[in-house]
């Protein structure tokens, strides 16, 4: 008869079959932005690699002329493509479970509360650092690097291996609101309508805000006088969301992080991507016994990156006072 580590291995590897799909989707359902990447087909599987490299176009055809006759035509070669690139990161995220505590739960009924708890709690931890490394700045050791780092507050540093202080097409575009706590529901909008006009390019416009806590009660104030507009997506996510334009807004407290000051994303995810190893998406791995404990460890891995393919689309809205 099996023993009690042999059943929990089991019953998690069934309840977690599909590891990859379920843990993604719910770390997905539980990130508007995440929601919108998937929906939009920019989380991406790869096979390898040394790094992630995403091409971009830095510069117009030098080619383009206006002619008559048998005037000469420009044949000279244009180079107007290179490439960002960002090193994988890898997450690990084990079910734990002690000799003891399998042994105490050995009942069948016992024993499937005790993976239902394992398995909830596993999907949960996901989707919260997820969460709050999508909006990092890789500052912390072995941390993807998210809009933080991509999105900076004066617009230059060096993302993908690119230094915006020597490429003026790989700055993003930043506005600091003027003054000491100067925003009310009465001078956000205006705030808000001189960077969107920054970030447009014909129909290229963001398509969602994400507010950190002061700035989102201070817009949505401005808004509560007229109809509330809600993404039916969002909603499943259970984010609150609000229309600005074209761009759904929403509140989520990773977005100032690790600083005080209160911030605003504007975000074209056409041009934003989650780049993930195939082979670690949530991958379930083998069980482990460590030799020198009395416990079962199911590891699961993640390898990856976040990447930005255009920056001068991506914007941030401030307050620093």
């Amino acid at each position: 008869m099996a023993g009690p580590s042999t059943v929990f291995t089991q019953m998690v590897s069934t309840t977690l079959r599909n590891a990859a799909t379920e843990v993604a989707d719910n770390v997905s359902k539980n990130n508007a932005l995440l929601a919108r990447l998937k929906k939009k087909g920019n989380i991406r599987n790869l096979d390898g690699g040394t790094e992630i490299q995403v091409p971009l176009e830095y510069g117009e055809n030098g080619t383009y002329q206006r002619y008559g006759g048998y005037e000469t035509l420009n044949t000279n070669a244009s180079d107007v493509v290179t490439s960002a690139k960002y090193d994988w990161a890898q997450i690990a995220l084990h079910v734990v479970s002690s000799g003891r505590e399998l042994r105490q739960n050995s009942g069948k009924s016992a024993m499937i509360n005790l993976v239902k708890t394992k398995k909830k709690n596993a999907l949960h931890t996901a989707a919260n650092n997820f969460s709050i490394d999508l909006y990092s700045d890789g500052s912390l050791p072995n941390q993807i690097a998210g809009l933080a780092n991509i999105i900076q507050s004066n617009g230059q540093g060096t993302v993908g291996g690119i230094d915006s202080a020597l490429w003026p097409f790989w700055r993003n575009k930043f506005r600091e609101i003027p003054g000491t706590d100067a925003y009310t529901k009465d001078t956000i909008l205006g705030e808000m309508n001189r960077l969107w006009m920054a970030l447009t390019r014909g129909t290229d416009t963001p398509d969602l805000i994400t507010f950190s806590h002061d700035l989102f009660s201070v817009y949505e104030a401005s808004q509560q006088q007229f109809q509330r507009y809600q993404d039916a997506d969002l909603a499943q996510t259970g984010f609150l969301s609000y229309k600005y334009k074209t761009a759904d807004v929403i509140f989520d407290d990773n977005t100032n992080f690790a600083t005080n000051a209160e911030r605003a994303n504007f975000l074209n995810t056409d041009y934003l991507y989650i780049f993930q190893h195939k082979e670690a998406q949530w991958s379930q791995d083998e069980e482990k016994k460590p030799v020198n404990q009395d416990a079962v460890v199911i590891p699961y891995y993640w390898m990856g990156n976040v990447a930005c393919s255009n920056r001068s689309l991506q914007g941030v809205l401030l307050d620093v006072s």
